[in-house]
């Protein structure tokens, strides 16, 4: 009895591969062919920016990368905004959300930063090839760039990485 089953299972094995490789030479469903030619494409984050080019025309804010959490907000919009200080700019306010955040940007003469209401800020900044971090307070006013530095250096802001 074992081994008419065994000769069973063979034989069904050698059906499925005659079959297999009848259909492969006609090009029905064993195509060579890669299945994304078939469906839409795939969609690869970048964490650009949206219109970084708009807002970079409109209020001279280099916004480059992010995970979403830190947008670009109207300092009057909502209390409880991170604000950004700088000289001859007028403030530059941020909404945050979610548990933790990150942006990267370009805000040159910076020496203030507001932390949001929820959350604290770790903050980079660079003046020539020196890059210094500085933790922001939630809620607090905190010196950074020139008015942290001892010699009054102009410090851009790059990044903003937010927690709670």
């Amino acid at each position: 009895m074992k081994s008419s089953l065994r000769a069973a299972i063979a034989g069904c094995a050698a059906f499925g591969v005659a079959v297999l490789l009848s259909t492969v030479g006609q090009g029905t469903a064993f195509s060579a062919a890669p299945a994304a030619d078939e469906g839409p494409g795939y969609a690869i984050e970048t964490f650009d920016y949206p219109l970084a080019d708009k807002i970079l025309a409109e209020k001279n804010i280099v916004l480059k990368r992010g995970d979403g959490h830190i947008t670009l907000a109207d300092c009057t919009s909502e209390p409880g905004l991170l604000e950004v200080w700088a000289r001859n700019k007028a403030k530059v306010c941020f909404k945050v959300t979610g548990s933790s955040g990150w942006l990267t940007l370009e805000i040159p003469a910076v020496y203030g930063i507001r932390g949001s209401a929820s959350q604290t800020a770790r903050v980079d900044m660079t003046v020539g090839t020196e890059e210094r971090s500085f933790d922001v307070a939630k809620d607090a006013f905190t010196p950074v760039g020139e008015s942290a530095d001892e010699q009054g250096r102009d410090y851009v802001l790059v990044e903003i990485r937010t927690s709670k």
